[in-house]
């Protein structure tokens, strides 16, 4: 069976691409909960946060970003202490900015699924690649969703972030030509 080149660098990786990335997910909270480990993977590397993603989901009420935009000085003081996640105060606060955001865009909306698909007009990118190396960091369409949610006020939201939260939620299909989940998300 081939699968994209990265997801074999571990049994880890292997499950999440298999399972996971690049299928099209609609339901909000899974959506703001790769909003917050994107965020959190800058500078790192994915395994690194899907090892602790059960840590995150454990001490960020299960991403439920209505509990989050409500945490205390305190609280973020205890978050700041748990290895169980990054512990990056700027990353942490992020996330509880972004969860007070979130909700403004669900109520502007009615869904952040709704406001999210306008960038890629209501349906998943289909892309053709054929090796790793031809896949961009980043595309116009990422820079248009990074400006707009900037403006907004989120933080650790740059385009390369985002265009790697599209390929996770299956805004965009990345999967190479030859890889088994490929034809399965087109």
């Amino acid at each position: 069976m081939t699968r994209c080149e990265w997801a074999d660098s571990s049994s880890l990786n292997q499950q999440y691409h298999d399972e996971e990335w690049g299928v099209p997910i609609h339901d909000d909270t899974t959506l703001f909960e790769f909003l917050v480990l994107e965020g959190a993977q800058a500078g790192l590397s994915w395994e690194t946060i899907l090892k602790k993603r059960n840590g995150y989901w454990e001490a960020f009420d299960q991403f439920d970003a209505e509990k989050i935009s409500t945490y205390s000085e305190s609280k973020i003081e205890l978050l700041l202490q748990n290895p169980n996640i990054i512990r990056n105060r700027l990353k942490v606060n992020s996330t509880v900015l972004n969860a007070k955001l979130f909700l403004n865009i669900q109520k502007e909306f009615s869904s952040f699924d709704h406001y999210i698909l306008q960038f890629t007009a209501g349906k998943t990118i289909q892309n053709t690649f054929i090796k790793m190396s031809e896949i961009p960091a980043n595309t116009p369409v990422s820079d248009a969703m990074s400006k707009d949610l900037k403006k907004r006020g989120f933080k650790f939201i740059g385009t390369t972030i985002c265009y790697a939260f599209m390929q996770a939620v299956g805004m965009v299909n990345d999967h190479t030509i030859d890889c088994f989940r490929y034809k399965g998300l087109s």
